[in-house]
């Protein structure tokens, strides 16, 4: 039994696929420890970003000269308050209805504010503008609130 193994043992030794197979490990492990090793400058160089990407007021940004004026209460409403507060999406006080308004007044204007900015209930933070100022922010309420 012994012989037998060691002759299958030889035989297979012998044969040319086991030959082929430890070459081809050598061979290929070699060629990968002598390619030229990047350095991380090159690397980080390699695989950063090609642009950026900007979201928020397009019209705005295209015509942004370098000025960095308010939008009007009006302008954010249109463009970021809208959506929700036209139709007083997931209890969003609607424009202009004082049933709406008035227990979120009743807290203060500051409170208004503070929800607006940091987000409550439904609303997200700003609403839908993540580049609005606080300013813009209460200028959108102010004129939400206006006919009130």
């Amino acid at each position: 039994m012994k012989q037998e193994s060691t002759v299958n043992v030889l035989k297979a030794l012998t044969s040319g696929r086991l030959i082929a197979v430890a070459l081809a490990f050598v061979v290929g492990s070699a060629g990968a420890t002598m390619l030229p090793q990047d350095k991380n400058e090159d690397i980080a160089k390699r695989i950063a970003p090609i642009g950026q990407v900007h979201t928020g007021n397009a019209t705005a940004a295209a015509g942004d000269s370098g000025s960095s004026a308010a939008r009007s209460g009006e302008a954010v409403y249109n463009q970021f308050c809208a959506a929700c507060h036209t139709g007083g999406v997931l209890g969003a006080p609607k424009l202009n209805n004082a049933a709406d308004w008035e227990p979120r007044l009743a807290q203060g204007m500051e409170t208004v504010l503070k929800h607006a900015v940091n987000g409550y209930n439904a609303m997200p933070p700003k609403g839908t503008c993540g580049d609005c100022s606080e300013a813009e922010i209460q200028s959108a309420i102010d004129y939400m609130i206006a006919d009130i």
